[in-house]
């Protein structure tokens, strides 16, 4: 396989997309200003080039995967300064729609197709392919591009007009937010009546009561441990600020939403910004006075 893919953002989610593409059978060139998320990207063999006008010039497709609308933006006028033939872009970072429409506004402009094509899982699920990419904009682009998206994800889906994936991943990460604090607090209560945490693990991840943030989750909790990071509590509150701002847009309450948000902020005051979401346990024992 020959077709060459450009991943822009080699961070937790976009280096293990470039990881798995690389698997896949497909040559990947990726950048990231981060110099050690670049040696581990280059460890696994993706190329690493010096700056994204550089991808953009190598690669007809663009996966970028970004921590904020400052940075994407200044992506997308990177690849629109390249000055190449049109690339289709495909933008999978948890933005707010109105960032989306920068970005895609910028490419436009230029002759590039983006898309919106945010991603549901974790960082963990994204090493093993365990993450389904919710598209939206161009459809015959999205079909296009379906094997390179079972390059790093399970399922695909075509959601419609640009910016319906972002729409849904809002509701997606809703219910993340609240299963892990859920889970949390179910753990505490479990350690605070006695029971062995690793137990609670095996048995509730066992019933109905289970999900899958908890099956994620529930065992870093059990061994009180939050590194390496699935989702760092500091970028999760960008994420909980892009859900609350868009669910008041559309009148939509969200109170057990919002009911999770002072445990999060919880967790960064206490010091667990770059730990794991899952940190969230160790502020609801300190609430519990101790659980184990």
């Amino acid at each position: 396989m020959d077709r060459i893919v450009g991943v822009i953002g080699l961070g937790i989610m976009g280096g293990a997309m470039a990881r798995n593409l690389v698997d896949a059978g497909f040559k990947v060139v990726g950048n990231d200003p981060d110099a050690a998320a670049c040696e581990r990207a280059r460890a696994a063999g993706v190329e690493v080039v010096a700056s994204a006008n550089v991808v953009a010039d190598r690669a007809g497709d663009i996966i970028t995967s970004l921590p904020s609308a400052a940075v994407a933006a200044s992506v997308a006028r990177a690849i629109a300064g390249a000055q190449t033939a049109s690339r289709t872009v495909i933008e999978t970072s948890t933005l707010a729609i109105e960032d989306k429409l920068v970005f895609a506004d910028i490419l436009r402009a230029a002759g590039h197709i983006p898309l919106d094509c945010p991603l549901s899982g974790t960082g963990a699920q994204a090493k093993t392919r365990d993450l389904v990419v919710m598209g939206s904009g161009d459809a015959a682009a999205i079909a296009r591009l379906e094997p390179v998206f079972m390059g790093f994800a399970r399922k695909v889906y075509s959601l419609g007009v640009f910016g319906n994936g972002s729409r849904m991943k809002f509701v997606a990460n809703h219910l993340v937010a609240i299963h892990n604090v859920a889970s949390a607090e179910a753990m505490v209560l479990g350690m605070k009546a006695g029971l062995d945490a690793h137990q609670i693990v095996e048995v509730i991840g066992a019933g109905v009561g289970a999900s899958k943030i908890f099956d994620l989750r529930a065992p870093m909790m059990a061994n009180n441990h939050y590194k390496p990071a699935t989702m760092k509590c500091d970028v999760w509150q960008k994420d909980m600020s892009v859900i609350g701002k868009f669910a008041a847009s559309v009148g939509a309450p969200v109170p057990v939403f919002q009911s999770t948000k002072p445990i999060y902020d919880a967790g960064i005051i206490d010091g667990h910004g770059d730990e794991d979401t899952a940190a969230v346990c160790a502020v609801l024992e300190k609430m519990a006075g101790g659980a184990r």
